[in-house]
């Protein structure tokens, strides 16, 4: 059998050639690093994670802590590397980066049906069955390519960014306190409380702050779920109270009160030597991140290891390009998976990786597709995808609201999610998916 060309070792990428070999399909999956690097990569590795550590909730009463569920239960390789490299975060999946990253690379490398190829592809194969999963931060050569490929449409972006990251050593934590929010859980959380007068001045500082140079960049082009701090601090002066820096249900041990902000810190690495500041997406220049940053008060003397970065995300009018499978409507044998078909975060990348490698899989053993129907969270992201009559297509986290209700009264929203997650999972059950 011709092996499968897989373009990208990103998260999306590498499920789909693990998806295609252990069903017996050869996979040559070519990867541009360590060659050539992104604005936001920093490391040798697949599935190099560039924002946040986390893959959000773990909870079956929120969608995506669903589509994970689905993907362990279909054998994902992402979900099985993340769950192994785990650090507690409270009800959230988050994962030591590098351990995560080194483990994915490792499966990869070591299957005996996976060719790995370092080298940049530049235009889309005229022959073959290829997956494209070259992702938002796709090389302006093989972009051009893809647009070139695709006449009738044109390319959308949007502005993604990144948390800085910090020391632990260098927090002072006679300022800080650990807690995960009304107790859930363990306390995995930093906690930096903050007064409502050093708010004030902290708010005031990060609306003037200088900004880095990123062409083409206004405050309206960000996707929602990584809006830069200092964007959404221009919102309003409370903005960031009721977003990343929400006090409810933290306690600050040495007042028995909650604070009038706080800003949380979650362990990137397994070592708890590192830390993100959460919902701190970044744009500013690094010594305005510096200056800024270090008048939370527990971070007055922080160390920081990596600086906030923006970078600019592309993707596809996929409702008119793409279908259920992710596949191009006009040529079947090319498909495309991640970030760059407008699905947006980790889990959503690896899930459409997923079911286009099993798609692929099936054609070409001859046998029929899976049609994953809307009521599971992998049916649901992939006919939103392919809905032709979603005509301002934006990038979209997996949600309820893209999945049939339930037809029946179900009280309290949690209980009513719980119960589409039951659903879900029994609908899943009945597939076949090898």
């Amino acid at each position: 059998m011709e092996p499968v060309l897989v373009i990208g070792a990103g998260l999306a990428g590498c499920e789909a050639a693990w998806q295609l070999a252990r069903r017996g399909i050869p996979v040559i999956l070519k990867e541009m690093k360590p060659h050539k690097m992104t604005p936001a990569h920093h490391t040798q590795w697949f599935g190099e994670l560039v924002c946040s550590n986390s893959l959000r909730s773990d909870q079956l009463e929120n969608a995506v802590g669903l589509l994970k569920e689905e993907l362990r239960r279909m054998g994902s390789l992402i979900l099985s590397c993340a769950d192994e490299h785990r650090v507690e975060a409270g009800g959230a999946l988050a994962v030591d980066r590098h351990g995560f990253a080194r483990a994915i690379t490792e499966k990869i490398r070591n299957h005996p049906l996976i060719t790995v190829v370092e080298e940049e592809v530049t235009a889309i194969p005229k022959e073959g069955n290829v997956i494209v999963a070259s992702g938002p931060l796709t090389s302006d050569v093989l972009a051009d390519a893809i647009k070139d490929f695709f006449p009738e449409s044109h390319y959308l972006n949007f502005f993604d960014a990144a948390a800085p990251l910090v020391t632990f050593e260098s927090v002072d934590m006679d300022s800080a306190f650990f807690a995960s929010r009304y107790d859930k859980g363990t306390p995995d959380y930093i906690n930096c409380p903050m007064t409502e007068e050093e708010y004030d001045a902290f708010w005031t500082e990060l609306c003037v702050a200088q900004e880095a140079e990123v062409h083409g960049f206004e405050d309206k082009n960000v996707f929602e779920g990584c809006m830069p701090v200092e964007v959404m601090a221009r919102r309003g002066k409370q903005t960031l109270c009721y977003g990343p820096l929400k006090p409810r249900g933290l306690r600050d041990p040495k007042t028995g009160k909650e604070p009038f902000a706080v800003v949380q810190l979650r362990r990137d690495n397994a070592d708890g030597t590192i830390y993100n500041l959460v919902g701190f997406q970044t744009h500013l220049k690094w010594p305005e991140q510096k200056r800024v940053f270090s008048m939370i008060p527990a971070l007055k003397n922080a160390e920081f290891v990596r600086y906030g970065v923006m970078h600019r995300n592309t993707y596809l009018d996929s409702p008119r390009l793409l279908d259920r499978y992710y596949r191009v409507k006009k040529d079947p044998r090319i498909c495309f998976a991640g970030q760059i078909t407008g699905v947006e975060g980790y889990v959503e990348s690896t899930a459409s990786g997923f079911l286009a490698a099993v798609e692929l899989a099936r054609r070409l053993t001859g046998k029929p597709p899976v049609d994953f129907p809307q009521e599971t969270a992998t049916g649901a992201l992939a006919l939103y995808i392919s809905n032709e009559s979603v005509t301002d297509f934006q990038p979209m986290n997996v949600n309820f609201g893209i999945i049939p209700p339930l037809g029946y009264k179900v009280k309290g929203k949690r209980n009513k999610n719980a119960e589409l997650s039951k659903r879900a999972l029994e609908v899943l059950a009945g597939l076949d998916v090898e």
